[in-house]
């Protein structure tokens, strides 16, 4: 389905009944509302559960260029508001990650408990300009030059060597990104930052990430600077930590908006 929201149309699904608990999932750069497929099928019989594609990815809208990471927040505030819904759980991976600890931080009277996967949710002067070599590379070569490298970076050597389905899921995901919405979201990537201002998160957190993925040091260190909020690493798993460890990343997710 799609709505108007903070001036485009945003693709979104929901599942779960009516009158159940909202959830929002909010996906990652260079995929789409379909990586939360085994979440929602998981968790939809407890929970309203809200999925959409972020802006320029999916059957989003990709407007034109570099995206302010705060625009992200205010597309999903937007849909919220759009869709009639106060309060919700909100979680994210990796772009979506930052994205619920800016919500968390910005509006937490709209947030019950906030879930950030995989995302050290700032940028640094090295990732600023991988991310603009990324650019780049989409602008001049297309997504298609993007598929095989990103794929190495967010899976473990040994995940890719197997080639289980859901690389090739991925792969799909990011082929088929507009090059507008990776340059856009990509932009706002770099020069992102909800890391410093985490000690005045109100909301209950749980901070996930894989136990090979690059940000979990980050996360750890967002973990204890945070007293009160969770930290779930997830043995095996890279980068797309709810694709390489679903069952586990399901059961933590359950496991912490069930607590009391």
């Amino acid at each position: 389905m799609r709505i108007k929201a903070n001036g485009i149309t945003i693709n979104y699904q929901i599942d779960g009944p009516d009158g159940a608990p909202w959830l929002v999932f909010s996906n990652s750069l260079a995929t789409t509302l379909a990586m939360w497929d085994e979440q929602a099928a998981a968790l939809q019989d407890s929970y309203r559960v809200l999925r959409y594609d972020q802006r320029g990815h999916g059957a989003t809208d990709a407007p034109a260029g570099r995206y302010p990471f705060d625009r992200l927040l205010a597309d999903a505030l937007g849909l919220m508001d759009a869709l009639g819904i106060k309060t919700a759980h909100f979680a994210g991976l990796s772009m979506g990650g930052a994205t619920a600890l800016g919500l968390a931080e910005r509006h937490p009277e709209r947030f019950g408990r906030i879930i950030v996967c995989d995302s050290p949710c700032q940028s640094t002067p090295q990732s600023t300009q991988q991310w603009e070599e990324r650019i780049a590379v989409a602008r001049q070569q297309g997504m298609e030059a993007l598929v095989e490298p990103t794929i190495a970076r967010w899976f473990p050597p040994e995940t890719v060597a197997k080639n289980p389905p859901h690389l090739d899921k991925v792969r799909a995901m990011i082929r088929a990104t507009p090059v507008e919405g990776f340059v856009g979201c990509a932009a706002a990537l770099a020069d992102h930052d909800y890391a410093s201002a985490i000690s005045t998160v109100k909301c209950p957190v749980l901070f996930m990430v894989g136990e090979k993925d690059a940000p979990a040091p980050a996360m750890r260190k967002l973990n204890e600077k945070l007293p009160g909020s969770r930290f779930v690493e997830l043995p095996g798993a890279g980068h797309i930590s709810n694709m390489d460890r679903p069952a586990e990343f399901t059961r933590a997710i359950r496991d912490f908006l069930g607590a009391g």
